[in-house]
């Protein structure tokens, strides 16, 4: 059965728990920090920060993935603690996610915060520009400070003209600062496509230290750096769990600081959806040494297969329907791993997958590198696409 899923006996009493424990978590930070101001403002003094390549952009190394965000009292507290940085999607909670952003936001001095957002490429420039139009309208505002033209797979993809030219028209328009690029898979090739290009400013990539190509990923991140291209990493947590019943946490901590002790690595955007995330990442933003125990951790984390899937595509080509399989278990891992079906579903949702695509086959012949169960993985999250939103914790 799909993890963490289930129903409420009405909806209107699940919203209101939704919103009143919303509501004690920011009320919980908010007097935690006016209890001490004073070392607040030490601690905001020290807070580490960095240039986001040539954008002039000073970003902490910590910043919010919002993709499963749906709490105005959480943003309200990240603000107090230093993190200025918001990074959202046009489809992340079928522009929820947006709309929440845009909602607490708007009572914010605009110079105060930076919003990112993404937009799939499209068939043509005009739906690509509509697409950003509905994205600010969310966010109630007339520009966002990057757009980035999301979940890139290839060099050709990167430099598909259609993009390339919507991506510029936005950017003259005003409705957008600067334009970056993201990319989940076949990491160094995309990258490389983005300094080659000599349009993208940012380049939103997908790295952690259970990644087998970590260290190629590395140096072409240290290249576009040179080449003055800002860096913001995600998906640092690895899964968030090395098995699905949730046994065995990855050590975030310690993940966190394995990318950001690379410099070249400017801030990250983890995803925070409750009080007790935020307040555990907050050390984070002032302290990145790696203790004995947290470097002890991450060898042996490594060595456990866990949820991560390195997108290494040598399981397409044995699928006999080529099923999509990387993105299919980037889906399981947001859902077993992040807790985030709604992510899942949508991710099934861009796919086409409304039901177990592996009907039909008598017998899997995809072999993993990381010993995934890949069918019943496939069994287990196609689920999600037949289960209505409101039941999808």
């Amino acid at each position: 059965m799909y993890q963490k899923t289930f129903v409420m006996n009405s909806f209107n009493r699940r919203n209101f728990i939704k919103k009143t424990s919303a509501g004690a978590a920011g009320l919980a930070i908010a007097s935690q920090l006016q209890s001490n101001n004073n070392l607040t403002s030490k601690k905001k003094s020290k807070t580490i920060k960095r240039k986001l390549g040539k954008t002039g952009i000073k970003v902490p190394i910590l910043s919010i993935g919002c993709g499963g965000l749906d709490s105005p009292s959480i943003i309200k507290a990240a603000l107090k603690v230093g993190i200025t940085h918001f990074d959202t999607a046009h489809t992340y909670q079928k522009g929820n996610s947006e709309r929440i952003l845009g909602e607490t936001l708007k009572t914010y001095d605009r110079n105060t915060y930076t919003i990112a957002t993404k937009v799939r490429p499209q068939s043509t420039e005009e739906k690509f520009l509509s697409m950003l139009d509905e994205s600010l309208e969310r966010l109630q505002t007339n520009y966002v400070d990057i757009l980035y033209l999301h979940s890139i797979k290839s060099y050709d993809e990167a430099l598909n003209k259609t993009s390339l030219a919507a991506l510029k028209k936005a950017k003259d328009s005003g409705k957008v600062k600067h334009i970056g690029i993201s990319t989940h898979k076949n990491e160094p090739e995309v990258i490389q496509a983005a300094i080659d290009s000599n349009l993208y400013e940012v380049i939103l990539t997908a790295i952690n230290f259970k990644q087998e190509h970590n260290e190629e990923i590395k140096q072409k991140v240290a290249l576009a750096a040179k080449n003055g291209i800002g860096i913001v990493a995600m998906k640092v947590m690895a899964g968030g769990f090395l098995d699905t019943e949730k046994t065995q946490a990855v050590n975030y901590k310690a993940a966190l600081k394995w990318v950001l002790k690379d410099k070249n690595f400017h801030t990250s955007i983890p995803s925070m959806v409750n009080l007790e995330q935020l307040q555990a990442n907050m050390p984070i933003l002032f302290d990145l040494s790696l203790t004995e125990k947290e470097l002890q951790d991450l060898t042996l984390d490594k060595q456990k297969t866990g949820l991560y899937c390195n997108a290494c595509e040598k399981c397409v080509p044995q699928c006999t329907k080529k099923l999509p399989i990387p993105e299919l278990m980037r889906a399981y891992m947001y859902s077993y791993g992040y807790q985030n079906p709604k992510q899942a579903k949508e991710l099934l949702t861009s796919l086409n997958i409304n039901q177990n695509p592996c009907i039909g086959c008598n017998q899997c012949k995809v072999s993993c590198v990381k010993n995934f169960n890949v069918s019943k993985k496939i069994k287990d999250i196609s689920q999600l696409s037949n289960i209505p939103d409101e039941f999808l914790a």
